[in-house]
């Protein structure tokens, strides 16, 4: 090899080598200035404009919250959204701030789980922010930094980011629904008469709402109630009601058998609740109904009424055992036959 060749290809190397220390520090130096930025430009000042939100997952499960003249409202299910959650979503949306600038390659995109939810695989998910003027799109992927921050990447764009706060969010439609049905205090429950499907009927009451305990009525002969406060629990079964599904009330499958609760307040309110459970495993639904005498009663009663019409309720079992409390439940155990 000539003199002249070698001094040839030791210069093409110096600037390949110069080209790739270059572009190099281009990209750190283009990822350090990324830091602090925000992530979804304009977001924050205009989060009173949004309208609508959508989110979508893998496997085509998506939700939509659009915001209605009173109410943000879960359009799958035309009933009141989670405003509490909804608003921390889009506050932390705003304030995504980027903390690294990540992979540009799509190749690479699985790693951090920010592919397009169309591709194989995909774990991510979608959240589009729409105003009347502005549409923010943003895939959210995995958990970063110890459980403080996102893996995330602005849709149509090639560049990933982590980014804090951290995301949390889903493509549930179940998981935005408001999820407090009723709520009345234990201390306002003045009785409660249990109607339970297969079982014997029985009641609880008290005098007035500073008596030490519930008196338990319709005890068969024989037996005792296990112990003064067996029943006491039973008055907290509507405080924080919450629901894990709601669906356009319809009718109980042929032949179910309801069990009815009937709870009365000291002012006068009535809470009607009438349910059943599928199976051991399966699904516990309840239709409630509210009515009162006197007028405050019956504004409440109104309030409610106006929520929960028309619609069935499936709630956590442990609460369907509450509401519809067995009267087995508050006796002390038959003497074993010999």
């Amino acid at each position: 090899m000539t003199q002249r060749r070698l001094i040839l290809l030791f210069v093409v190397s110096l600037i390949v080598l110069g080209l790739a220390v270059w572009v190099t520090n281009r990209e750190q130096n283009s990822g350090a200035s990324l830091a602090g930025a925000r992530v979804l430009p304009g977001l924050r000042a205009r989060l009173n404009t949004v309208t609508q939100v959508r989110i979508d997952g893998p496997n085509g499960k998506h939700v939509v919250i659009d915001k209605g003249a009173k109410h943000w409202l879960v359009s799958e299910r035309n009933y009141p959204a989670n405003t509490g959650q909804l608003r921390k979503l889009l506050i932390d949306l705003g304030n995504l701030k980027v903390v690294q600038a990540k992979t540009r390659l799509a190749k690479n995109y699985p790693v951090l789980g920010v592919q397009s939810l169309t591709a194989k695989g995909a774990t991510g998910v979608r959240i589009d922010v729409i105003s009347p003027h502005h549409t923010w799109s943003l895939i959210v992927g995995h958990t970063g930094l110890q459980g403080s921050a996102s893996y995330v990447r602005r849709v149509g764009h090639k560049q990933s980011l982590l980014a804090t706060p951290l995301i949390m969010t889903n493509a549930k439609a179940a998981q935005w629904l408001e999820p407090i049905i009723v709520d009345v205090a234990s201390r306002r429950i003045r009785s409660i008469e249990e109607r339970l499907a297969g079982q014997p009927p029985y009641s609880i009451e008290r005098s007035k709402p500073t008596a030490a305990h519930f008196t338990v009525l319709g005890i068969p002969p024989g037996r005792r109630i296990s112990s003064p406060d067996a029943a006491d629990d039973d008055a907290s079964a509507l405080s924080n009601l919450t629901l894990t599904n709601v669906r356009k009330r319809l009718a109980p499958p042929r032949g179910t058998a309801l069990s009815r609760a009937l709870f009365t307040t000291f002012g006068g309110l009535r809470l009607s609740v009438s349910g059943y459970r599928t199976g051991k495993k399966g699904p516990c639904d309840i239709d409630i109904a509210a009515s009162g005498t006197g007028a405050k009663a019956l504004a409440e009663a109104k309030a409610i009424n106006a929520r929960v019409h028309g619609w069935t309720y499936t709630i956590p079992s442990y609460e369907y055992r509450q509401i519809f409390q067995r009267l087995s439940g508050l006796l002390q155990p038959l003497p074993k036959s010999h």
